[in-house]
């Protein structure tokens, strides 16, 4: 990240949920793309939460003891959320759902703090070795912590993260966002989402899809980092969230989902049809506008995961 090489950290806030009973890794199972069923306790286990047509509604982590699960939502409406798994509860289910409570999940970059509690039971490592990226590097751990808990001690010396270096960080590392990226118009793989989604865990809401994307090669889009290389203040107004981005030929490519206007210049995130992922750049504005269109650099989102063989991957 361009101007943060230090050690710091961020905060996010998330939406904390509990599941209590013999049927709950049964029923986060049949819920959300990851293999939860069988996974021992202490697991901690990176999920995204679909509709049965595969689009995205929220990312979350479950993390699982011997009584239940806590349900983190990362990204997305937790009170919806809760809704909808309230909604498809039935009475034999074991299950009793807790009230939405309000949590932060704090990431840092940089060397690890030395005194860092490895043991500790609000450190979390995701998916260890499925290669799962919250915003901060590839299994790179993170913390949760309570409404009104204080951090550790070898958590807090760290310096806290303008909120515009955190999203400079957040669209580098491509970690989708509501509603830019993450709305009923995208699937997990078009988000590079690929180890959040278990291939060979048997029936789940969105299952179908996600197996059909991932046979038939059905990913039309991917997630994409932009830069504007032009420096007139005029493509501030070109490069907003929903504007089409075309290729040289005038071919529709795609559409920009985030925009930040940082010390770096523009920059953000796109939604890329597939046509044009080889494109080094693209351009936002300009035809029926009437105004001249932008160019933008395309990269590879430091975090982005391609799609399974055979889903629209490049290679």
């Amino acid at each position: 990240m361009s101007g943060c090489t230090d050690p710091a950290r961020w905060s996010t806030p998330i939406s904390r949920m509990r599941l209590e009973g013999a049927d709950t890794r049964r029923f986060l199972h049949g819920q959300s793309s990851q293999a939860i069923e069988l996974a021992p306790s202490g697991a901690c286990l990176p999920t995204c939460l679909i509709s049965p047509t595969g689009r995205m509604r929220a990312l979350a982590l479950v993390r699982l003891d011997a009584t239940g699960a806590d349900l983190l939502v990362l990204a997305g409406n937790g009170a919806a959320v809760h809704q909808g798994l309230d909604r498809v509860l039935f009475p034999a289910d074991q299950v009793k759902l807790g009230a939405v409570e309000a949590a932060t999940l704090v990431r840092w970059i940089g060397a690890a703090p030395e005194a860092i509690d490895a043991t500790a039971a609000n450190l979390l490592a995701p998916g260890v070795d499925l290669g799962v990226d919250l915003g901060a590097g590839p299994n790179q751990p993170v913390w949760l912590q309570a409404s009104g808990e204080p951090l550790p001690s070898w958590l807090a010396p760290l310096p806290e993260l303008s909120p515009e270096a955190a999203e400079q960080l957040r669209l580098r590392q491509g970690f989708p966002a509501e509603p830019g990226e993450l709305n009923d118009s995208t699937n997990p793989f078009e988000l590079g989402l690929a180890p959040w989604v278990s291939l060979n865990k048997g029936c789940y809401v969105g299952q179908e899809t996600l197996a059909k994307l991932a046979t038939y090669d059905g990913v039309k889009q991917q997630l994409r980092c932009w830069r504007s290389v032009d420096t007139d203040p005029a493509a501030a107004a070109i490069c907003i969230p929903g504007a089409p981005l075309t290729t040289a030929a005038g071919e529709r490519a795609g559409v920009i989902t985030s925009v930040l206007a940082g010390p770096d210049g523009l920059e953000g995130l796109a939604l890329v049809r597939r046509q044009a992922l080889e494109q080094a750049q693209l351009l936002a504005g300009g035809g029926d506008s009437g105004a001249e269109p932008c160019p933008l650099q395309l990269s590879v989102p430091a975090g982005f995961v391609a799609p399974p063989v055979g889903a629209g991957g490049l290679g």
